[in-house]
């Protein structure tokens, strides 16, 4: 249950302000259908947690532990500084088509795979995948977070970016990666 909540709760921080938050926002205001929407986000989710998480625990029972706390600990760090980092998106709008749902669906989870791709979420699975050695739970925790954050931009559309304010929400999730890098620096893997 461990491993669950604080992937969840690592996740969910720091997809906050995060591009594929705001990319979720610009495919619920350009198409104003949230369920096809939210349905291609979560499979595109699970198919990369779920590679991700995988990898993360071969990765750990591969390293021994007193190596794998140190890269953990350079990860968490790296990852925390990564967070601080504002993204540049482009927010342009265009007058697009009207789509059909298995349509929608298609175009969500597939730009939401590449947007995916290597990006703060799926390190940070791979870490607690790594730290925990459990793929499901950790799997889990991370698609559970991953829709928590994105999930509010699709059904808020445009108004979510007024409510917030995404620099304190990346100091925040900075704050939470750093300290989780120090914890495993201090008191180990355990």
């Amino acid at each position: 249950m461990e491993a669950f909540l604080n992937t969840a709760a690592v996740v969910a921080l720091g997809e906050m302000g995060d591009k594929t938050q705001v990319l979720a926002l610009l495919l619920a205001v350009r198409y104003q259908r949230t369920l096809p929407i939210l349905l291609g986000i979560l499979i595109a989710t699970l198919l990369t947690m779920s590679v991700t998480a995988l990898v993360g625990t071969t990765f750990s029972s591969l390293i021994p532990d007193s190596i794998l706390r140190w890269l953990l600990v350079v990860m968490f760090l790296g990852i925390a500084i990564w967070t601080l980092i504002p993204e540049d998106d482009d927010d342009e709008e265009e007058d697009l088509p009207l789509k059909s749902s298995v349509s929608l669906i298609f175009t969500a989870f597939l730009t939401f795979l590449f947007a995916e791709l290597g990006d703060k979420s799926q390190i940070a699975t791979l870490i607690m995948a790594a730290k925990y050695g459990d793929f499901t739970s950790v799997m889990a925790g991370s698609t559970v977070g991953e829709m928590l954050a994105i999930t509010p931009a699709v059904l808020l559309g445009k108004t979510t970016a007024q409510w917030m304010p995404v620099a304190w929400i990346r100091i925040a999730a900075a704050a939470i990666f750093a300290a989780m890098g120090v914890w495993i620096l201090i008191f180990g893997l355990e």
